[in-house]
C-alpha cells in the first residue's frame, strides 16, 4: 500500500485534488472529515472544546460556532494552541484507525488528505508527499470571494501557516493550481499517474 499525504495551504485547492484522486480510485482519509465528525455534540472532543473554550463556542443550535471559534484561534496563539491540543490527537488515531482498515482490504493507495501535515507531523511517515499549491493573492481572493472571509481574517488565516515556499521544498510533487479547473485536472493526473506507478510497484 502506498502511503501518500496530500497537503495544501488554506483556499490551494487541496479538496479539489483529493476529489480528482478519489474519482480515480484512490481511498481518501479526510483530516477535515475526521474532525467535524470528532466535533458533533455529544462527543468527548466537544464537550472538551466547550469546558476549554465555555458557552462562547457554541452556536444557536448547539453545536460549535466555527466562525467564532476561528476568530478566537486566529487572535491568539495560545488558544489556537489549546484548541490544537484537543483536536490533533484524536484525529491522528481516528486516521490511523481508518489507515489499519484499507490495509487490511488492502487498498493500494492510500491520500491522506491533510491540511496542517508539514505543521503537525512528521512528513517522512509518509510514502510520498504531494502538495497543491497558488499564489498568496490568489489564495486571498477565494478566501475574500468564495468563503466570505473579511480581508483581515483572510490575511491571518494564511499568516497562521507555514509559507507554502517551506513546503515546496519538501514535497515530493507539487501541483500548483494558479490556473483554470481543466488545467488543475490535467496537473493532477500527471501526479496521479506518478503515484499509481510506485503503488503498482509495491503491490
Amino acid at each position: 500500500m502506498l502511503n501518500v499525504g496530500l497537503t495544501g495551504n488554506t483556499a490551494s485547492g487541496k479538496t479539489s485534488v483529493a476529489r480528482l484522486f478519489r474519482d480515480w480510485g484512490a481511498t481518501i482519509i479526510d483530516a477535515d472529515a475526521i474532525v467535524r465528525r470528532l466535533q458533533r455534540p455529544g462527543t468527548a472532543i466537544f464537550q472538551a472544546i466547550v469546558d476549554r473554550f465555555g458557552p462562547d463556542a457554541l452556536g444557536p443550535d448547539g453545536s460549535l460556532d466555527r466562525p467564532a471559534l476561528r476568530a478566537r484561534i486566529l487572535a491568539n496563539p495560545a488558544e489556537r494552541l489549546a484548541l490544537e491540543a484537543i483536536v490533533h490527537p484524536a484525529v491522528e488515531a481516528e486516521r490511523r484507525r481508518l489507515m489499519h482498515h484499507a490495509a487490511s482490504r488492502r487498498d493500494g493507495l492510500v491520500i491522506n488528505d491533510i491540511p496542517l501535515l508539514f505543521e503537525a507531523m512528521d512528513p517522512a511517515r509518509f510514502d510520498a508527499i504531494v502538495l497543491v499549491d497558488a499564489p498568496v493573492p490568489v489564495r486571498m481572493e477565494r478566501l475574500i470571494q468564495q468563503r466570505g472571509l473579511p480581508a483581515g481574517d483572510a490575511a491571518r488565516l494564511i499568516a497562521a501557516q507555514l509559507p507554502a515556499e517551506a513546503k515546496r521544498a519538501r514535497a515530493h510533487f507539487i501541483i500548483d493550481n494558479d490556473g483554470t479547473r481543466d488545467l488543475l485536472r490535467d496537473r493532477a493526473w500527471q501526479v496521479w499517474r506518478k503515484l499509481l506507478s510506485r503503488a503498482r510497484a509495491l503491490a
